[in-house]
């Protein structure tokens, strides 16, 4: 057999395999022995129908079945010799006049390759990493929640600014239907103004664009995915089941012990302390992911290469239990263009700085994670035991391995950027942030 690569341009070949007899005649004579004592033909017994009938009934079929063999494990073996660097798989270009009874047959297959390309980590940038504060009105705030919280409620006829509403966000066409407890306060004030007046029964219809002063409260009060809560246009019903205000609850030291664990917190000042602390800790979560994602921009955008574009939305088409339409091929190939690239500049960047994951990084972010989710929880001193049979059980799953894998490549990646992309680094409060993040 005869393969050879052809160059349509440098992310663009051809594979072209010619096969003869010799490739296959030995193995379709063996199978068409195997069938002899198992061909049924009008008129003769089982096992007694002579060669020629049982090669004239089956020899087509089976010498199709053994050339696409021939043909498929030459290919694979092909591309692993010339260490060729996909994206997709082979596409078979099509041929329905071909003539099986060739002494040579030609197949071929079209391939897009992994560009070639540099990436420049200490390029000029104008990225901020944000350094986000609690400021003493978020601080306040958070008291004041707390101690309505845990106050005594008080009834009310209709909804007025401090009211508290127990209600059902719906939309049926976004499968949204989450009955949740939220402050009238926490609503921007055009959306909270809507329910001011309103009563038990009454149905509010709110959008989502601007409906909470951060776009992640829609993940916790709607139960929305983050990947949803960016850009999320659309208008959804609430339902009011019950209203009340709040008698405040007293600090001393009784709430502070049921909030934090005995003699943690022992005054104001220390619950505001804890507050900030945790409240920027968090807050550099979301500072971390806004500073991934500019960077992820500004290298897709400054990082030039070429992808085989038409041989992906061909390919796009053949994939999946769904086969695409030529235009659908096209919308998808637009939406995903963007997270290809960066996926192959990632790739570039962990080989550009020798970076790998090992099972024991997976193992420590695992056990990281469950910690901070237990300590969610008020399980503050799970012990080392505890932990590390939840990771057993956790990393088992295959599905979860690969979620948790791409975190901790994320995470590696950040400290990459962090030290090669060198941002500018920028002190603001959280609602600053929102501003910056989101331009609101």
């Amino acid at each position: 057999m005869d393969i050879k690569r052809v160059a349509i341009d440098a992310v663009n070949e051809t594979i072209v395999l010619n096969v003869v007899h010799m490739d296959y005649k030995g193995q379709v004579a063996k199978r068409i022995n195997e069938k002899l004592p198992l061909a049924q033909v009008k008129g003769f017994r089982k096992g007694q129908v002579p060669k020629d009938l049982v090669e004239k009934q089956y020899g087509k079929g089976i010498k199709q079945e053994e050339i696409k063999k021939v043909v498929d494990l030459a290919l694979e073996r092909f591309i692993q010799s010339e260490r060729l660097n996909l994206l997709g798989t082979p596409l078979a270009k099509e041929n329905e006049n071909i003539d099986w009874d060739a002494e040579e047959l030609t197949f071929e297959y079209e391939i897009g390759l992994v560009p070639n390309f540099e990436i420049d980590l200490e390029a000029k940038n104008n990225i901020v990493k944000y350094i986000v504060t609690a400021d003493d009105k978020l601080i306040d705030g958070q008291v004041e929640r707390i101690q309505k919280q845990f106050g005594k409620p008080i009834p009310q006829d209709k909804v007025e600014a401090d009211s508290d509403l127990t209600g059902t966000f719906t939309n049926e066409e976004k499968g949204i239907s989450n009955t949740t407890t939220i402050s009238v306060s926490t609503f921007n004030k055009k959306a909270g103004d809507k329910f001011i007046g309103k009563k038990v029964g009454d149905v509010v219809k709110v959008s989502t664009k601007g409906l909470f002063e951060d776009d992640h409260q829609l993940m916790d009060y709607l139960k929305v995915s983050h990947d949803d809560v960016h850009g999320l246009d659309i208008e959804v019903n609430f339902t009011i089941e019950a209203i009340n205000g709040a008698e405040l609850a007293e600090l001393n030291q009784e709430l502070f012990d049921k909030l934090f664990g005995e003699g943690k917190v022992a005054s104001l000042e220390d619950l505001k302390a804890k507050i900030k602390e945790d409240a920027e800790a968090q807050f550099a979560q979301q500072a971390d992911q806004k500073l991934l994602l500019d960077v992820q921009d500004f290298l897709i955008e400054n990082t030039k290469f070429d992808l085989p574009a038409e041989f992906l939305k061909k390919w796009l088409q053949t994939v999946g239990e769904k086969k695409l339409s030529a235009e659908e091929a096209e919308v998808e190939y637009a939406r995903s263009e963007k997270g290809l690239r960066f996926q192959l500049i990632e790739g570039k960047a962990m080989a550009q700085s020798n970076i790998q994951i090992t099972f024991e990084d997976l193992k420590e972010f695992t056990s990281n994670a469950i910690r901070q989710q237990m300590a969610q929880f008020g399980q503050t001193n799970p012990t080392d035991e505890e932990v590390q049979g939840i990771v057993a059980r956790v990393l088992s799953n295959q599905e979860e391995v690969k979620r948790l894998s791409e975190q901790v490549v994320a995470a590696k990646l950040l400290d990459l950027f962090k030290e090669k992309a060198n941002p500018t680094t920028k002190e603001v409060t959280y609602e600053e942030f929102i501003a910056a993040s989101y331009g609101e």
